[in-house]
């Protein structure tokens, strides 16, 4: 989730700037807000089982329930490590592949890319990307007047700053956002395979240590059998003692979509060798369509290229009245 290049970020900081030096208006008589989920992912390599299971099956859901839904290809905030053009362009398109591929669809949410959804806006050079990610974040959430994010339990304190924000600006200029609720993603977070201890991430140099969506089922067996767990061959369900052993019980629940409690009974009379099997089976089951789907979307660049010209075009027609609405209250017309 973020915001759109550092004009966009200038404006950020004038709206805030405007929330501690501008006078108290009027207050606005409060409208009931449309219900509208906003979220967003960088397109910074292929996603990893846990976002899969963190995030994007949590858009997938929320797509056949809620009635406005937008999912960003946050490509901007993607800018704060160093890449050049083409590469950039790519990691776009092929995210954009994946989501499609897992899911998402065009007709029942709104898939865009941010740098080209942004309003009356113009890119700046420079990196402030990283610096200003939380205010960007909120930016991107309020523009589109969102009342829910999706977020993970890291997110929290970010959706923190975002509800500040959206009463802060109310409380001076009148109700006008409203203020985002945190939807926190049923599944907890998937932990590296070669270090329990830790998150599941992209960035893991130890290539075992991450299983992404598109890894071929002998690498994905290979990753399982080396996952780390303990000198108890026993499978149980025991966080806080056997972390490695209970991450492959809760990623086994989750691809399954069966009770942790079910999963357990899965691996009883295995020991952990055989069970690290059954659970890469599971993973490799869940994944191979969604494989097949991303190789065969990847072959339609035009394809691709449209989706994101629909989605941004759909994006800019909500954000473009917000924001001549926040620069009106605050003053700059």
């Amino acid at each position: 989730m973020a915001m759109s290049s550092i004009r966009k970020a200038r404006g950020c900081w004038s709206f805030i700037r405007a929330l501690h030096k501008g006078p108290d208006a009027a207050h606005a008589p409060q409208k009931e807000a449309v219900e509208r989920v906003f979220s967003g992912i960088q397109p910074t390599g292929i996603p990893h089982l846990g976002n899969y299971l963190g995030a994007i099956e949590t858009w997938v859901r929320l797509q056949e329930t809620q009635g406005s839904v937008l999912y960003s290809v946050v490509d901007l905030h993607s800018i704060t490590v160093p890449q050049g053009p083409a590469a950039l362009q790519q990691s776009i398109l092929d995210m954009t592949a994946v989501l499609l591929a897992c899911g998402i669809d065009p007709e029942k949410s709104i898939l865009f890319q941010q740098s080209q959804a942004k309003t009356a806006t113009q890119k700046h050079g420079g990196t402030a990307g990283l610096l200003t990610y939380p205010v960007l974040q909120a930016a991107d959430i309020l523009l589109y007047k969102s009342t829910h994010v999706p977020v993970g339990e890291d997110q929290v304190q970010h959706m923190e700053l975002v509800q500040d924000l959206a009463q802060t600006f109310n409380k001076k200029y009148g109700e006008f956002f409203p203020v985002p609720k945190s939807i926190l993603t049923p599944m907890k977070k998937v932990k590296s395979l070669r270090d329990p201890a830790a998150k599941m991430s992209k960035s893991d140099p130890d290539k075992l240590a991450t299983v992404r969506i598109t890894d071929s089922a002998e690498e994905i067996v290979q990753k399982f059998r080396k996952a780390v767990t303990d000198f108890t061959s026993e499978v149980t369900y025991e966080p806080a003692h056997r972390p490695g052993v209970s991450n492959l019980v809760a990623i086994h629940a989750a691809v399954t979509r069966i009770p942790v409690e079910e999963a357990v009974r899965c691996g009883a009379g295995m020991d952990t060798a055989r069970y690290k099997l059954l659970v890469a089976d599971a993973v490799i089951e869940k994944f191979a369509p969604i494989k097949r789907e991303i190789e065969k979307l990847k072959m339609d660049r035009g394809h691709l290229e449209k989706v994101l010209q629909a989605g941004s075009a759909k994006a800019k027609e909500l954000a473009q009245p917000v924001c001549q609405e926040v620069r009106k209250l605050v003053g700059f017309l």
